[in-house]
């Protein structure tokens, strides 16, 4: 892994990453329990918009490059602190999105890149991080608690927009709707 560079980049570097974020989106959709994902183009355009709210408040962004290849990254939002539940110092950190190129996955570049939030963070004076993983990204979740990091929070959801809508009207032959 040596031949893996990590470097601190900023807004510049937003349009560069939707290739990696397109790829977890979907591997997001193989791991986690059913339900309707957005498109990729339109996650893509929300999360680049929370990408640039975040760094324009204080957040960076860590890019794994090998070569010129792009192959990784790691998007942190800095948020001011003490928690309202957690005993936290005065500024927190969420690793809003950690993201590894499908054919790098379980190369070290997750853990370069993670190592190096860890640097960055530490010179910036903050100890405390979250960090989101999705139910069913088992492999996510061992990696992280590997690094000390530990569950904390379980979200649950109803996601009625992306329910489908059942049929109303009359039926006509064959049970077809009929207007």
């Amino acid at each position: 892994m040596t031949d893996v560079t990590i470097r601190v980049a900023g807004a510049e570097a937003l349009d560069s990453l939707e290739p990696l974020w397109l790829a977890l989106h979907e591997h997001h959709q193989r791991v986690a329990p059913p339900a309707v994902y957005q498109p990729p183009a339109a996650s893509w355009r929300a999360r680049r918009g929370s990408y640039e709210h975040w760094l324009a408040e204080g957040g960076f962004v860590l890019l794994a490059e090998r070569g010129s290849d792009l192959v990784g990254y790691a998007l942190v939002e800095i948020q001011d602190g003490p928690d309202d539940t957690w005993v936290t110092g005065s500024r927190i950190a969420e690793v809003q999105t950690l993201s590894v190129a499908p054919a790098e996955r379980g190369l070290g570049t997750g853990t370069r890149l993670l190592d190096a939030v860890d640097a960055h963070l530490a010179e910036l004076g903050i100890e405390d991080v979250f960090i989101g993983v999705l139910t069913g990204n088992d492999d996510a979740l061992r990696f992280y608690e590997r690094r000390g990091l530990r569950p904390v929070m379980t979200y649950v959801a109803r996601f009625k927009a992306g329910t489908p809508k059942p049929m109303t009207g009359r039926r006509g032959p064959g049970g077809a709707a009929r207007p």
